[in-house]
């Protein structure tokens, strides 16, 4: 089974959590080999492979996190899997930092988004895991 967008019960939780607050969005993507644009789409038939489709989010995305205070604060290429199941094998992690998890919310739901930036991502990933994050307190203590 894999996973691409958010599971609704999930989606209900995370709009119950503090909107308030700095969040960070934790992203392990594992990308198709040959990304599956729909017809009508102008990418349609032209063989790009997954990584050339999440590079056109990449790009697309950026100005939507601009406008929203967001950045991506950390990324890396995984290697192994040295604790966890080995079938879970990702081709990209990264760390994206959003100013508040309502900015966050805002995003998903901004048209723009949903019909220029979000069918690249779809047409790119095979499998991927979101994970909200709440940054730590100075020093490291737990906030519970």
């Amino acid at each position: 089974m894999s996973y691409i967008d958010p599971d609704r019960e999930a989606w209900e939780v995370f709009k119950g959590l503090p909107r308030d607050q700095p969040i960070h969005m934790l992203n392990l993507v594992k990308l198709k080999a040959k990304a599956d644009y729909p017809k009508g789409r102008p990418e349609h038939g032209k063989g790009l492979s997954g990584a050339e489709a999440y590079r056109a989010y990449g790009r697309a995305i950026g100005p939507v996190f601009e406008r929203l205070g967001a950045r991506q604060v950390w990324a890396g290429q995984p290697q192994v899997m040295v604790t966890g199941p080995a079938s879970e094998a990702w081709d990209l992690a990264f760390i994206a930092e959003y100013p508040n998890a309502q900015a966050f919310i805002d995003m998903v739901r901004d048209p723009h988004y949903r019909e220029h930036v979000v069918p690249h991502r779809t047409a790119a990933v095979e499998d991927s895991r979101l994970l909200r994050l709440a940054p730590l307190a100075e020093g490291g203590e737990l906030g519970h």
